[in-house]
């Protein structure tokens, strides 16, 4: 159980500034959509999850916040993914911060991926991050600077076997930041991977943690509690305000010392 008696920032630099989130309707993804609504950023985000989505919008609202943008989109199609991106800065204006939050970690052994299937596990969980960089880039140009957060992935590299296509792309992310890094830098644009250890979202639970996934906890992390959604989306945060204003070109773990 993580401690209750922290104390969170508040980065000054967040409020009012436009956010961009792939895949946050539920998980990680919502609790970034939160995060930077309680820091008084306006946030747009696209996912599939039509119900769950609403009902974060909703309870954001109801809240008091800066209300939030939603479209459903499916990131696999890029046309419509760089089209949501391009409504939300024609509704809401020029975004400073762009988050590639959205993927999913479906298991699957080696023997049993087609060319179809591995081509559709890199059109969710590696392809849509380049081309929503390449869509609200011009923005940010417009705004002097930003910072765009990839998501990577701790999983890959504890050389796991239960989902190499996920490995695959979300190995790639860290030569995404890193080849952008300078392309980028020159228009005072940062760009950052984030890979999260085994966070607790209601997906993971529900699917994949039993009994030996909680000794593993035990035995591979180094902190005793379990990872939550909203201890990365406060990664997220140092990292789009100007707290992280020379951090670029790198990869920051959340993972309570797992790797």
């Amino acid at each position: 159980m993580t401690p209750t008696n922290h104390h969170f920032a508040i980065y000054p630099s967040l409020r009012g500034q436009r956010v961009f989130i792939t895949g946050g309707g539920t998980g990680i993804g919502a609790a970034m959509v939160e995060a930077f609504a309680q820091q008084g950023s306006q946030v747009a985000f696209v996912d599939v999850a039509q119900a769950e989505s609403a009902a974060l919008v909703e309870r954001l609202a109801q809240a008091g916040y800066p209300k939030t943008w939603f479209q459903m989109c499916d990131v696999r199609d890029v046309k419509a993914l760089q089209a949501s991106v391009a409504k939300a800065i024609a509704e809401l204006g020029d975004f400073s911060t762009l988050i590639n939050n959205v993927a999913r970690d479906d298991r699957h052994s080696m023997a049993e991926v087609t060319p179809e299937y591995y081509d559709e596990r890199m059109a969710v969980n590696q392809r849509p991050a380049f081309f929503a960089i390449q869509a609200i880039v011009p923005s940010m140009k417009r705004l002097g600077g930003g910072a765009v957060i990839n998501f990577g992935s701790t999983g890959w590299q504890t050389k796991g076997g239960a989902f190499p296509c996920y490995s695959i792309a979300k190995s790639s992310v860290n030569g995404l930041t890193r080849g952008l890094a300078d392309e980028l830098g020159a228009d005072r644009i940062r760009i950052n991977t984030i890979s999260p250890g085994w966070v607790m979202t209601e997906r993971q639970i529900k699917l994949w943690l039993n009994a030996e996934g909680e000794e593993t906890i035990k035995q591979m992390q180094c902190l005793p509690d379990k990872l939550q959604p909203a201890e990365v989306a406060r990664m997220a945060l140092f990292l789009a305000s100007d707290d992280g204003a020379m951090c670029t070109a790198q990869e920051f773990k959340v993972d309570a010392g797992w790797n």
